[in-house]
């Protein structure tokens, strides 16, 4: 089963347009005019270290036998992961490092953003 996580984080006072922000920013790479730039190479280091006993043949693929695979995809302003066959607990490691930045899951299996704490 392949599960898809994407983040990112809105620029304060702008309308939260989750589905399109999806869209354009997490499909299709578009940058948009409401996101906040994301420390990128701050979130890779902190994956890397959460997920140091993964198999990984560079930054954005990592697989450990029994435990599935994820990629990570990301522009300057979201990150989506596209995970295989993961366990829950792993996902949710993920989703905790994202939430170390201040970036809510988007589920786009379920079409929600968990973003109740944030300042919508």
């Amino acid at each position: 089963m392949s599960v898809d996580l994407s983040f990112w984080k809105y620029k304060a006072d702008v309308v939260h347009e989750d589905d399109k922000v999806y869209s354009l920013a997490c499909c299709d790479g578009e940058l948009m005019e409401g996101l906040e730039p994301l420390p990128i190479e701050e979130i890779f280091k902190e994956i890397a270290a959460r997920f140091s006993d993964w198999a990984t043949s560079d930054r954005s693929h990592y697989e450990k036998e029994g435990r599935g695979a994820f990629e990570i995809f990301t522009t300057p302003q979201i990150v989506r992961f596209d995970c295989y066959g993961m366990q829950d607990a792993d996902m949710n490691a993920l989703m905790d490092v994202l939430l170390g930045f201040g970036c809510p899951l988007y589920d786009p299996q379920i079409a929600t953003r968990f973003d109740s704490w944030t300042d919508q």
